[in-house]
Protein backbone atom coordinates (compact mmCIF):
# COMPACT_ATOMS: atom_id res chain seq x y z
CA UNK A 1 0.00 0.00 0.00
CA UNK A 2 1.19 3.17 -0.58
CA UNK A 3 0.69 6.34 1.40
CA UNK A 4 0.56 9.76 0.39
CA UNK A 5 1.23 12.51 2.56
CA UNK A 6 1.04 16.28 1.99
CA UNK A 7 4.17 18.48 2.46
CA UNK A 8 2.14 20.75 5.07
CA UNK A 9 1.40 17.73 6.91
CA UNK A 10 4.87 16.75 7.57
CA UNK A 11 6.36 16.94 10.98
CA UNK A 12 10.56 17.57 12.26
CA UNK A 13 9.49 14.47 14.44
CA UNK A 14 8.58 12.64 11.03
CA UNK A 15 11.73 13.82 9.54
CA UNK A 16 14.35 12.93 11.43
CA UNK A 17 12.63 9.85 11.78
CA UNK A 18 12.50 8.79 8.14
CA UNK A 19 15.22 11.36 6.86
CA UNK A 20 18.06 11.53 9.79
CA UNK A 21 17.28 14.75 9.42
CA UNK A 22 19.11 16.58 12.69
CA UNK A 23 19.55 20.10 13.80
CA UNK A 24 23.36 21.09 13.53
CA UNK A 25 24.73 22.94 17.09
CA UNK A 26 27.67 24.41 15.23
CA UNK A 27 27.37 28.21 14.92
CA UNK A 28 29.94 28.32 12.08
CA UNK A 29 27.21 25.60 10.37
CA UNK A 30 25.08 28.80 8.95
CA UNK A 31 27.22 32.07 9.33
CA UNK A 32 25.58 32.91 5.87
CA UNK A 33 22.65 34.81 7.63
CA UNK A 34 25.01 36.49 10.46
CA UNK A 35 28.63 37.18 9.32
CA UNK A 36 30.04 40.05 6.71
CA UNK A 37 26.49 40.83 5.27
CA UNK A 38 26.18 43.14 2.24
CA UNK A 39 24.62 46.78 2.73
CA UNK A 40 21.83 48.25 1.24
CA UNK A 41 21.32 51.67 0.25
CA UNK A 42 19.30 54.31 1.49
CA UNK A 43 16.63 53.88 -1.54
CA UNK A 44 16.49 50.62 -1.08
CA UNK A 45 15.53 51.23 2.65
CA UNK A 46 12.75 53.67 1.09
CA UNK A 47 11.50 50.97 -0.71
CA UNK A 48 11.24 48.87 2.11
CA UNK A 49 9.98 51.15 4.61
CA UNK A 50 7.26 51.37 1.73
CA UNK A 51 6.49 47.83 2.08
CA UNK A 52 6.25 47.54 5.91
CA UNK A 53 3.69 50.37 6.01
CA UNK A 54 1.41 48.64 2.83
CA UNK A 55 1.56 45.75 4.72
CA UNK A 56 1.14 47.06 7.92
CA UNK A 57 -1.59 48.96 6.17
CA UNK A 58 -3.55 45.84 4.69
CA UNK A 59 -3.61 44.06 7.69
CA UNK A 60 -5.43 46.78 9.48
CA UNK A 61 -9.00 45.36 7.44
CA UNK A 62 -8.35 41.61 7.57
CA UNK A 63 -5.72 38.79 7.23
CA UNK A 64 -4.07 38.55 4.24
CA UNK A 65 -3.91 35.40 2.49
CA UNK A 66 -0.89 33.64 1.19
CA UNK A 67 -1.21 35.49 -2.29
CA UNK A 68 -1.41 38.75 -1.09
CA UNK A 69 1.58 38.23 1.21
CA UNK A 70 3.85 37.13 -1.94
CA UNK A 71 2.76 40.02 -3.94
CA UNK A 72 2.84 42.76 -1.00
CA UNK A 73 6.09 41.31 0.63
CA UNK A 74 7.93 38.82 -1.13
CA UNK A 75 7.86 40.21 -4.56
CA UNK A 76 9.82 43.46 -3.90
CA UNK A 77 12.34 41.11 -1.24
CA UNK A 78 13.54 39.19 -4.08
CA UNK A 79 13.42 42.07 -6.99
CA UNK A 80 15.89 43.75 -4.19
CA UNK A 81 17.97 41.35 -3.83
CA UNK A 82 18.00 40.42 -7.52
CA UNK A 83 16.72 37.07 -8.12
CA UNK A 84 14.72 38.16 -11.35
CA UNK A 85 17.99 38.38 -13.09
CA UNK A 86 20.87 36.11 -14.44
CA UNK A 87 22.26 34.18 -13.40
CA UNK A 88 18.77 32.97 -11.43
CA UNK A 89 15.77 31.81 -12.47
CA UNK A 90 12.11 31.64 -10.72
CA UNK A 91 9.78 28.83 -10.77
CA UNK A 92 6.44 28.52 -8.77
CA UNK A 93 4.12 26.17 -7.95
CA UNK A 94 6.15 23.39 -8.33
CA UNK A 95 5.40 20.32 -7.95
CA UNK A 96 7.75 18.55 -5.33
CA UNK A 97 7.44 14.63 -4.48
CA UNK A 98 9.53 12.61 -2.53
CA UNK A 99 9.09 8.56 -2.11
CA UNK A 100 10.72 6.13 0.16
CA UNK A 101 13.44 5.18 -2.03
CA UNK A 102 15.17 8.37 -0.74
CA UNK A 103 14.10 8.05 2.89
CA UNK A 104 16.69 7.12 5.85
CA UNK A 105 16.01 4.89 8.40
CA UNK A 106 13.04 2.90 7.64
CA UNK A 107 14.35 -0.47 6.36
CA UNK A 108 11.78 -2.50 8.25
CA UNK A 109 9.28 -1.18 6.32
CA UNK A 110 7.89 -3.63 3.00
CA UNK A 111 7.12 -2.29 -0.59
CA UNK A 112 3.60 -2.03 0.42
CA UNK A 113 4.14 0.30 3.34
CA UNK A 114 5.70 2.99 0.83
CA UNK A 115 5.51 6.56 1.74
CA UNK A 116 5.25 9.51 -0.78
CA UNK A 117 5.26 12.88 0.20
CA UNK A 118 3.82 15.35 -1.90
CA UNK A 119 3.79 19.18 -2.31
CA UNK A 120 4.20 22.43 -4.21
CA UNK A 121 7.31 25.05 -3.48
CA UNK A 122 5.79 28.38 -3.64
CA UNK A 123 8.66 30.21 -5.16
CA UNK A 124 11.60 28.14 -6.16
CA UNK A 125 14.77 30.33 -7.07
CA UNK A 126 17.28 28.21 -9.53
CA UNK A 127 21.03 29.04 -10.78
CA UNK A 128 22.36 25.93 -13.25
CA UNK A 129 19.59 23.94 -12.39
CA UNK A 130 20.34 23.64 -8.69
CA UNK A 131 17.82 24.43 -5.87
CA UNK A 132 19.18 27.61 -4.58
CA UNK A 133 16.74 29.49 -2.24
CA UNK A 134 12.76 27.52 -1.17
CA UNK A 135 10.20 30.19 -0.19
CA UNK A 136 7.55 29.11 1.67
CA UNK A 137 4.78 32.10 2.10
CA UNK A 138 1.86 31.72 4.31
CA UNK A 139 -1.09 33.99 5.25
CA UNK A 140 -0.66 36.23 8.10
CA UNK A 141 -2.39 33.79 10.77
CA UNK A 142 -0.30 31.39 9.83
CA UNK A 143 3.14 30.43 12.46
CA UNK A 144 6.09 30.07 10.93
CA UNK A 145 6.52 26.76 13.43
CA UNK A 146 4.63 24.94 10.76
CA UNK A 147 6.09 26.10 7.68
CA UNK A 148 9.79 25.11 8.62
CA UNK A 149 9.00 21.01 8.42
CA UNK A 150 7.63 21.98 4.84
CA UNK A 151 10.24 24.07 3.32
CA UNK A 152 12.89 21.26 4.92
CA UNK A 153 10.56 18.56 3.72
CA UNK A 154 11.02 20.28 0.40
CA UNK A 155 14.51 20.96 0.62
CA UNK A 156 15.58 17.30 1.23
CA UNK A 157 14.38 16.94 -2.78
CA UNK A 158 16.67 19.25 -3.80
CA UNK A 159 18.79 17.38 -7.01
CA UNK A 160 22.11 17.78 -5.94
CA UNK A 161 23.16 16.42 -2.50
CA UNK A 162 26.17 18.30 -2.94
CA UNK A 163 25.27 21.71 -2.62
CA UNK A 164 23.81 23.46 0.66
CA UNK A 165 19.99 24.62 0.27
CA UNK A 166 18.72 27.75 1.63
CA UNK A 167 15.05 28.34 2.53
CA UNK A 168 13.03 31.55 3.49
CA UNK A 169 9.61 30.80 5.35
CA UNK A 170 7.68 34.07 5.84
CA UNK A 171 4.35 34.81 6.76
CA UNK A 172 4.66 38.74 5.66
CA UNK A 173 5.13 39.75 9.03
CA UNK A 174 7.74 37.31 10.68
CA UNK A 175 10.90 35.62 8.41
CA UNK A 176 13.44 32.86 9.35
CA UNK A 177 15.65 31.63 7.10
CA UNK A 178 16.73 28.17 6.94
CA UNK A 179 20.69 26.48 5.25
CA UNK A 180 20.01 22.51 4.79
CA UNK A 181 23.46 20.54 4.09
CA UNK A 182 22.59 16.72 2.67
CA UNK A 183 26.10 16.04 1.93
CA UNK A 184 26.74 12.92 4.13
CA UNK A 185 24.04 13.31 6.57
CA UNK A 186 20.94 15.53 6.19
CA UNK A 187 22.05 18.51 8.66
CA UNK A 188 19.83 21.98 9.45
CA UNK A 189 19.77 24.90 11.25
CA UNK A 190 18.18 28.18 11.51
CA UNK A 191 18.85 31.80 11.93
CA UNK A 192 17.49 34.35 14.08
CA UNK A 193 13.29 35.35 13.51
CA UNK A 194 13.09 38.34 12.10
CA UNK A 195 9.51 40.80 12.49
CA UNK A 196 8.03 43.52 11.59
CA UNK A 197 6.06 44.01 14.99
CA UNK A 198 9.10 46.19 15.83
CA UNK A 199 9.72 49.61 15.55
CA UNK A 200 12.98 49.25 13.06
CA UNK A 201 12.29 47.76 9.82
CA UNK A 202 13.93 44.60 10.13
CA UNK A 203 13.17 43.73 6.40
CA UNK A 204 16.28 45.62 6.30
CA UNK A 205 17.99 42.64 7.66
CA UNK A 206 16.38 40.21 5.41
CA UNK A 207 17.16 41.60 2.48
CA UNK A 208 21.00 42.06 3.99
CA UNK A 209 20.82 37.82 4.09
CA UNK A 210 18.91 37.22 0.98
CA UNK A 211 21.49 39.68 -1.39
CA UNK A 212 24.23 37.70 0.96
CA UNK A 213 22.84 34.27 -0.31
CA UNK A 214 22.65 35.45 -3.81
CA UNK A 215 25.96 36.59 -3.12
CA UNK A 216 27.58 32.97 -1.77
CA UNK A 217 25.59 30.87 -4.28
CA UNK A 218 25.96 32.76 -7.82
Amino acid sequence: MVQIIQGQNVTLAYLKENFALNKSEDEQFFIEWFDNLPTITELEKQYLDRVKANYVSLLENAPLLEDAVKLVVLSPLLDLAGFYHYPFSIATEENIEISEDVIIGNADKTAEEKEIIKGKIDVLVIQNKLWLLVVESKRSAFSLAKAIPQALTYMLAAPNPDEPVYSLVLNGEDFQFIKLSNKNQPMYALSDRFTLYRSENELYIVLNILKKIGQVLS
